[in-house]
């Protein structure tokens, strides 16, 4: 009898330190309040506005049709390992919404829009 059992490398905690330190992304409290991120995942585009801390307005997707307040709570791999407060490119986004964990697809472009010129992060 084999009693091999096959685990992602991402699923481990070294594969996740690995995943979220070899990619571009931002940090949300580091930025300003009311800063704008449109973040382009695989099925969808969002529009993040950093209000305070880990509050943030979101609109975009499937559960987000109009600005809705949530709580943004960090960068994943699908897993239960999380980067709190960061968008990462390649990860999913993690966003609390009246209790639920929504999960987005993997991200692959984050622009950030404070005052008037935009920054591409990747």
């Amino acid at each position: 009898m084999n009693d091999t059992t096959c685990i992602s490398r991402a699923a481990t905690l070294a594969g996740f330190t690995s995943a979220v330190s070899s990619t571009n992304g931002v940090q949300l409290r580091d930025l300003p309040p009311m800063t704008t991120l449109r973040v382009r995942t695989r099925n969808s585009e969002y529009q993040i506005v950093v209000s305070s801390g880990d509050e943030v307005l979101v609109k975009g997707g499937h559960f987000f049709p109009s600005l809705t307040e949530a709580r943004f709570s960090g960068a994943t791999v699908g897993g239960s390992f999380l980067k709190v407060g960061w968008i990462g490119v390649g990860l999913r986004m993690e966003i609390l919404l009246d209790g639920r964990r929504i999960i987005t697809s993997p991200v692959y472009d984050i622009v950030t829009t404070a005052s008037s010129s935009d920054q591409r992060v990747h």
